[in-house]
């Protein structure tokens, strides 16, 4: 059986912040502190004639995620791909900081 996944790839703008930072060198994360988070899904499907179509999905997460910029609060990107993942039934979840830094979730 073939394993046929779909990705698509947004990047949207967030403020984010870690409450209980007690890194010195990084204390500024403390506060709130805006992002392009760049955040890269895959979904499992059954067949290859789009049985999910990809920019439907991706609006539906846009959406949900809300007006930019996104307020994720006291949200780690692990924790934003988290939601992601359990909320669009999603098999991978990659969330970047400016591209640069964050988290993988996956099943």
């Amino acid at each position: 059986m073939k394993n046929i996944k779909i990705v698509l790839n947004l990047n949207i703008e967030g403020i984010h912040y870690w409450k209980d930072c007690d890194i010195e060198e990084v204390m500024f994360l403390q506060y709130p502190h805006r992002h392009i988070f760049h955040i890269e899904v895959q979904k499992q499907v059954s067949h290859a004639d789009r049985d999910i179509e990809i920019i439907k999905l991706k609006r539906e997460i846009k959406n949900w995620l809300g007006s930019e910029p996104v307020n994720f609060g006291g949200k780690s990107c692990e924790m934003i791909a988290e939601e992601i993942l359990k909320e669009f039934d999603a098999c991978y979840v990659k969330v970047l900081e400016d591209n640069e830094n964050g988290a993988i979730v996956e099943l």
